[in-house]
């Protein structure tokens, strides 16, 4: 008997996506934290240099596609809880930022594990890879669609 592997379409995606995003919105909720604001928090925890909030607005919007006023709310709740300082023209990550976004990390971290746990490494490797060219040509089709 041969099974027929399921094709990996947008619908699969999308349902992969919002299953995986569902575990981690109940992680968030019982640290107080949603879903935009862990993206913004990481996005400015692992820069390189500190950012402005135009910096982090378009880091965010390139992973969320949200509105960016939607955006400089959410630094805004961010500064309002201390997660984020101003420093100048400048946000900088609090050390309780920080705190939380390793917390967020070792909660998910052996979910994680078991969610991918025996998944061969060929196997993620060519999903990698598929995963990377669908978000590029629907990054494409975005960008054509707002011009």
């Amino acid at each position: 008997m041969t099974t027929t592997a399921p094709v990996a379409d947008s619908r699969a995606l999308g349902l992969a996506h919002y299953a995986a995003r569902g575990v981690l919105e109940r992680v968030l909720a019982r640290h107080g934290s949603t879903f935009p604001q862990q993206v913004a928090l990481r996005a400015a925890v692992t820069a390189d240099a500190p950012q402005t909030p135009d910096d982090l607005v378009i880091q965010v919007q390139g992973s969320l596609k949200a509105d960016p006023a939607d955006i400089r709310a959410t630094l805004d709740e961010l500064l309002a809880e201390q997660l984020l300082v101003a420093d100048g023209a400048h946000l900088r990550p609090t050390d309780a930022g920080r705190e939380l976004l390793a917390a967020i990390g070792a909660e998910t971290a052996p979910i994680s594990a078991r969610i991918g746990g025996g998944i061969p490494a060929e196997d993620l490797a060519a999903a990698g890879r598929v995963l990377a060219l669908v978000a590029e040509r629907a990054n494409a089709e975005l960008a054509a669609l707002t011009v």
